[in-house]
């Protein structure tokens, strides 16, 4: 039996073909394929626009600086995600500022984000936990009555949706939001190798995220016209995050199967609910009828002292069975680096709960029903339940 890691890509012949493909054309960056794919991810979401970018946390980046966060401003966001949430605040010379989560989903929790709220805060950064989409209407609510902007890390979340209003609506669509963010690793639904995007509605916000993908230049027909066909004009201080047409080729490609890996993950998550529900002291992942979840991850949460083990020892004995498991998060304010800017434990209790108890076990489109079988009959081998 080979080993089970927590998540990974699936590539089949029709990704390696489309890739080869654009390697033999005479455009390998800066080219078509990266409007073709920006196209087919803004119409899968259903928003206007999408701005493909070298990774989600370039990403995040340039959703923050889109968003006109700077010195003085705070950001609220959730300490369940990784690093690269708040960081992104930080690049931008704002503080993040992180609300408690609801210990069932993990998703940031509305009131926590309204006591959090200053004079000085300027954005939300709500984090869609493992896939699961967080109570986007009532943060929207929250952001329009002060005129926030809301940014949604939908990094675990492409193809999860919500119901509101009688109607299922797309993470991605900025329905309730100015941007959605979106990754693309390979432990992702799609991958790109590396890569990410930006999904929004507001076309201003769209010129500003394309240019400062690209060092902050803007290149417009009026200017070609008036100056000539080289013209460019730099207004911001921008970067090089721009992504490769051999990417954008493979995320197409990707896209197209992106429906069937959804209905892969979510039926491996109902075999691993109804095995799993039952078992007093593990506690599997919120659910909710008026949400579909994309399950990034399968996240449980187990009390270990009920069954007289520590988190370390069921990872070795995991990992021994080759089992590979992962824990999602270490709160972001826990890490060193937040501390020496004075952040301190205790800040958000039900995070803090969260992440003691917190094990992603192995979530991928091509599990096996043996592979489901194997994961759990080890997990009760292990608990010794």
């Amino acid at each position: 039996m080979g080993n089970l890691p927590y998540g990974k890509q699936y590539i089949d012949e029709k990704d390696i073909l489309a890739v080869v493909k654009v390697l033999r054309s005479d455009w390998v960056t800066q080219g078509p394929k990266i409007d073709e794919l920006e196209k087919v991810l803004a119409k899968y979401c259903g928003a206007k626009y999408a701005v493909a970018v070298s990774t989600g946390t370039a990403a995040l980046h340039i959703a923050c600086l889109a968003a006109g966060l700077g010195e003085g401003d705070e950001a609220i966001t959730t300490p369940m995600t990784f690093l690269a949430t708040s960081n992104a605040i930080l690049y931008s010379g704002a503080k993040p500022v992180f609300a408690d989560v609801d210990y069932d989903t993990s998703n940031i929790l509305p009131e926590e984000i309204e006591k959090k709220l200053s004079n000085r805060t300027k954005a939300i950064l709500p984090v869609h936990f493992a896939g699961f989409p967080c109570d986007m209407p009532r943060i929207a609510k929250i952001a329009g009555k002060t005129g926030l902007c809301v940014i949604e890390d939908a990094c675990h979340a492409l193809g999860a949706e919500y119901k509101h209003g009688g109607k299922w609506i797309k993470v991605g669509s900025c329905r309730h939001s100015d941007m959605t963010v979106f990754s693309f690793h390979p432990v992702k639904h799609i991958t790109t190798g590396e890569g990410g995007a930006i999904t929004t509605n507001d076309k201003k916000i769209y010129d500003k995220l394309k240019a400062l993908r690209s060092h902050g230049t803007y290149k417009t027909e009026r200017m070609t016209k008036k100056n000539g066909p080289w013209y460019y004009e730099m207004r911001d201080l921008g970067f090089n995050y721009r992504i490769t047409d051999f990417q954008s080729a493979l995320g197409i490609s990707q896209l197209k199967k992106l429906n069937d890996f959804l209905k892969e993950r979510r039926a491996i998550a109902k075999a691993y609910d109804k095995s799993l529900e039952k078992n007093e002291g593990i506690f599997i992942p919120g659910k909710d009828k008026d949400k579909r979840g994309a399950y990034h991850l399968y996240a449980l949460k187990i009390r270990f002292d009920n069954f007289d083990i520590d988190r370390k020892i069921f990872f070795e004995k995991m990992k021994k069975m080759g089992i590979f498991c992962q824990v999602h998060y270490i709160p972001v304010y826990w890490q060193p680096y937040y501390r020496d800017l004075g952040y301190c434990k205790g800040l958000c209790p039900n995070a803090e709960k969260v992440y003691k108890e917190e094990v992603s076990i192995p979530m991928y489109p091509t599990m096996t029903d043996n592979d489901i079988l194997r994961v759990v009959r080890d997990i009760h081998k292990v608990l010794n339940v």
